[in-house]
């Protein structure tokens, strides 16, 4: 496995390795192990989950205050592009975030950190998601900074305005929400 580097250095882009030949290809798409020796991250994850949606539609940017999740991201069908938004109010890239494209052909995965704020885009007509999280989902710590909040002045790839959840509408500015230490 590659690692690369991103805008914000905990925020890592993995590039698995791929065999390929003639009848198709293969891939680890973890090894706890091989991921705590290319990262110096060495994590356990509790819990696997599976989206789909169609293009145009934005999911987040959402953490858990308590109960913070790091997440293992990748995309197995379509497109995305992916955001890391550092919320650690201690870090000196408090408010930064970093943007990459993941999708079914590249293969590239991303570490998230526990401690920032995650959302994606899709770019392709439709595209499913998977990632992995270091700890359960808690809907009572869940929260969400505001996709298009100023002060972060992401860049999204989108024209118009993308399809978006209610949760996602109500979401806060990264200026009123609760941030991590």
């Amino acid at each position: 496995m590659k690692v690369l580097p991103t805008e914000i250095p905990e925020v890592l882009l993995i590039e698995p390795k791929v065999f390929g030949d003639a009848r198709g290809w293969f891939y680890e798409s973890h090894n706890r192990r091989a991921f705590a020796q290319a990262t110096g991250v060495d994590v356990e994850f509790v819990q696997d989950n599976h989206s789909r949606s169609s293009r145009g539609v934005l999911r987040g940017l959402h953490y858990q205050i308590r109960q913070p999740q790091g997440k293992l991201v990748r995309v197995i069908a379509g497109e995305v592009w992916d955001v890391a938004v550092d919320l650690r109010r201690g870090s000196p890239r408090f408010g930064r975030w970093a943007g990459f494209t993941l999708s079914a052909e590249s293969k590239r995965m991303a570490w998230i950190p526990a401690g920032f704020a995650h959302g994606f885009v899709v770019t392709s007509d439709s595209a499913e998601f998977l990632y992995k999280t270091t700890d359960y989902y808690a809907p009572e710590h869940e929260r969400a900074i505001l996709w298009n909040d100023p002060q972060l002045a992401i860049r999204w790839p989108i024209e118009g305005e993308p399809l978006v959840g209610d949760k996602d509408r109500r979401a806060s500015l990264l200026r009123d929400a609760e941030v991590f230490p």
